[in-house]
């Protein structure tokens, strides 16, 4: 009987058809070597005891290395030290468990840098070698704590607002209350001199409120078309008188800047609040460099950084030879009450207001400092387009007369505020109708009485905006004035856009001069327009 026919070892046991045995494993084998030679993450083999047996092309571009500098060499030279005895229990664990394992650990770049790599590894009890993959985190993990500064920030940014909003009502009320009883209390000095006392604090309190909204991005803004040079030009004598004559003040000013979109009065606000940190950060004398730029950030740029958007930025950047910051200073600079100057020599406001201008501008903030080499903060405010509008004048620029004898509708859900704006009002000689909020306001506008001027406060409750009033009492008195006033902007308001755009807007706190000329002004000036 003969011997059974072993199967061919090149045919299908399917089909029956020829096949290639050697072709798929060089295929394979080629293949393992491509990926090897190719990938962008770090490819290592190591035996046992932590040495390299290979090493792929990509170390060069991840740690700095070439595979040359590393193969035969021990992992643990290149390991960042805390993180070595992790790394070697990762390899006992692998070993002991046959299973793939997957953990982080830092190397140190070529550079001096770290590197943190996320690793893949299984250990090979046949080859008694270790596989390892690794991908370089290190722009992941910086995006992801810029993510949650940038969170924080807000968060803090949030809370802060809504505490300077509610006292910017409550100042509101403090200033009207003290011009009335001024007058009440001329005859008396002692009285006088006390109110005067009150009013002081009053004013440093309403300072306090601008600065944390401008820090919440919440202040009211009047953006522009800027010459950022011309600005910097202006400030220059003033900048050198403030700082004195051991620092010298130089600018670098860029010959074909572009025009940038913000608000004059807070850019040069913003210039004088780092010109003088970098003068207490030079106690011995120094210099002040001021430069400006034309920047445009790629979608690159863009991704790397979590709360900045692509597009032409003006820079204008503030640098100093002092005594610089460390990392942890850096972390928290921009953070309100934050200082690091001694008791009663700050309130930790001055950053934290340039930040949040900047941010409420669609701008962002970027600090560069050292320990012994200096600080230099650059501002990027949005390039200014062709077709800006320039927004409407300043109430500064009002009639000067503040009496008279129309009929004003007072909306304000603040019950304190409201009293206080209708007895000045009607201390002025004006008919003054309230309502505390935008239904009760929408009721008295739909009766047959006269109305010459809405007054309303902007940010209301029920989600009924100060707009949304105008917006509907405008449907049936189609002429209606209007002067919105707030503790702060939210920016929302510029976003709308719409018949509202025009709207003149007081600021709270206001006093009994400043609301007289914004009626005013909002009475004349609309009826020439309109």
């Amino acid at each position: 009987m003969s011997k059974p026919t072993p199967p061919a070892t090149d045919a299908s046991p399917v089909s029956g058809t020829r096949i290639e045995n050697e072709r798929p494993l060089d295929a394979t084998t080629s293949i393992n070597q491509r990926i090897f030679e190719t990938s962008i993450d770090l490819i290592l083999v190591v035996d046992r005891r932590g040495t390299f047996l290979r090493v792929s092309p990509s170390s060069a571009a991840v740690l700095g290395y070439t595979p040359s500098e590393m193969v035969s060499r021990s992992a643990a030279e290149f390991l960042f030290p805390d993180d070595l005895e992790d790394a070697r229990n990762e390899m006992r664990l692998a070993r002991r468990s046959g299973v793939m394992r997957n953990f982080e650990c830092r190397y140190v770049h070529k550079e001096g840098r770290i590197v943190t790599l996320a690793w893949t590894g299984v250990w090979s009890e046949a080859d008694q070698q270790h596989f390892f993959i690794g991908r370089d985190m290190t722009q992941r993990i910086a995006l992801e704590q810029q993510l949650r500064h940038a969170q924080k920030m807000e968060a803090i940014g949030q809370l802060t607002g809504g505490v300077a909003h509610d006292f910017n009502n409550i100042l509101t009320v403090i200033t009207g209350t003290l011009e009335v009883l001024s007058d009440a209390v001329a005859d008396d000095p002692k009285l006088v001199a006390l109110v005067r006392s009150i009013d002081e604090m009053a004013e440093r309190g309403t300072q306090l409120t601008q600065r944390m909204l401008a820090f919440a991005r919440k202040q009211p803004l009047q953006p522009r078309p800027v010459d950022l040079n011309n600005v910097i030009t202006r400030m220059v004598t003033m900048l050198q008188r403030t700082l004195g004559e051991d620092i010298a003040v130089r600018t670098m000013l860029a010959s074909d800047l572009w025009q940038a979109q913000a608000d004059p009065f807070q850019v040069e606000d913003a210039i004088v609040n780092l010109a003088v940190n970098a003068r207490d950060a030079m106690p011995k004398g120094g210099e002040l460099l001021i430069d400006t730029a034309n920047v445009h950030l790629d979608e690159r740029s863009a991704r790397q950084n979590v709360d900045i958007s692509p597009g032409d930025y003006v820079a204008v950047c503030v640098a100093d030879t002092g005594s610089g910051m460390a990392p942890e200073v850096i972390e928290r600079a921009f953070e309100p009450f934050f200082t690091t100057k001694d008791t009663g020599h700050g309130t930790g406001l001055g950053l934290s207001m340039v930040y949040g201008f900047v941010r409420q501008s669609r701008g962002h903030v970027k600090i560069q400092s050292e320990i012994g080499r200096g600080t230099r903060v650059g501002l990027y405010l949005p390039r200014c387009e062709a077709s800006a509008v320039v927004q409407h004048p300043s109430t500064a620029t009002a009639a000067p007369c503040q009496a008279g004898r129309e009929t004003i509708l007072i909306v304000e859900d603040d019950a304190a505020v409201r009293t206080v704006a209708a007895t000045i009002l009607e201390s002025l000689g004006y008919h003054v109708r309230q309502a505390g909020d935008g239904k009760a306001a929408l009721d008295i506008l739909q009766k047959p009485m006269h109305i010459d001027l809405l007054f309303t406060d902007l940010i209301m409750p029920n989600g009924f905006s100060g707009q949304d009033l105008l917006r509907e009492a405008r449907e049936y008195r189609p002429d209606l004035k209007a002067l919105f006033t707030s503790g702060y902007s939210e920016r929302i308001i510029e976003e709308r856009g719409g018949p509202d755009r025009s709207i003149p807007l007081l600021a709270k706190p206001y006093r009994r001069q400043t609301l007289a000329e914004a009626i005013r002004h909002a009475l004349d000036v609309q009826e020439a327009t309109g």
